[in-house]
């Protein structure tokens, strides 16, 4: 069997920049075993699963260790392949996936995507946690990742996790979001995941989920212009809609390849 892949890289305007995804064109639903074993070997944040499914594409989503429940950045490539290389022509693509369905739009070269919201609660700061943190937060919350609140950019800059301690804690498949208001947007952030194979995630759509609806009520505004500050970085626009989050960002085709499977 021979397969159609992608590798894309998610909110950014230029190669070698935000996150990278990898999109795995399918015929058929291929066993959970094959799909895992395709994900560790492309060895980036997550691959992407499509298939067609009358009017609509089934999209599931691997990290090198897991299957997800929702990935922002491997979505937006997803749409972005099949708008740009498999010539899809309507106005939107709907996603069938384990969050539900999801709808993406593109305007120009920017993609749209209608996500679900997940408000965060205030809770407690695991030990473990807090214990690997070189600068405690603020402010803690909780949805399917905790959010850790910071006073200011230059915290986020420089927070550092000691892995060691970081992994004794399992939250699979959630992570932790840290975040502060931003010097040259609305609010920054960063994603560590323990035990994961990836500790932090270039940029994390679906943390946005969890981010935009916090600082929209922080910021009063309904559009927010978001920045992760990884390594590669990334750049992000979330708009409140309906109890829904609308996150948008561009994406650039690095590759193209076949998968002897």
């Amino acid at each position: 069997m021979i397969l159609q892949s992608y590798q894309v890289d998610s909110f950014t305007k230029k190669a070698f920049s935000g996150n990278p995804a990898c999109v795995v064109l399918l015929d058929e639903q291929l066993p959970f075993d094959v799909l895992m074993k395709i994900a560790k070997e492309n060895a980036v944040p997550e691959t992407a699963f499509i298939l067609p499914s009358g009017d609509e594409y089934i999209l599931r989503w691997f990290t090198p260790d897991i299957e997800m429940d929702l990935c922002g950045h491997a979505t937006l490539a997803s749409a972005h392949i099949l708008f740009t290389a498999c010539n899809y022509n309507g106005e939107e693509i709907h996603f069938n996936t384990a969050s539900g369905m999801l709808t993406v739009k593109r305007e120009g070269d920017k993609y749209f995507m209608d996500f679900p919201m997940r408000e965060a609660l205030v809770a407690s700061l695991p030990e473990e946690i807090s214990d690997s943190l070189n600068i405690k937060p603020k402010e803690v919350y909780k949805a399917r990742d905790y959010m850790l609140v910071y006073p200011s950019q230059k915290e986020i800059e420089h927070l550092e996790i000691n892995r060691s301690i970081f992994d004794e804690i399992n939250i699979n498949p959630g992570g932790v979001i840290v975040t502060a208001p931003g010097e040259n947007c609305d609010f920054v952030s960063r994603y560590f995941t323990p035990q994961a194979t990836i500790l932090e995630d270039p940029v994390t759509g679906s943390a946005h989920c969890t981010l935009a609806p916090y600082w929209s009520h922080r910021l009063k505004k309904e559009t927010l212009e978001a920045k992760q500050l990884s390594a590669r970085g990334g750049e992000i626009t979330c708009t409140i809609n309906e109890g829904r989050v609308i996150i948008s960002g561009n994406a650039v085709t690095y590759s193209k390849s076949d998968l002897y499977i």
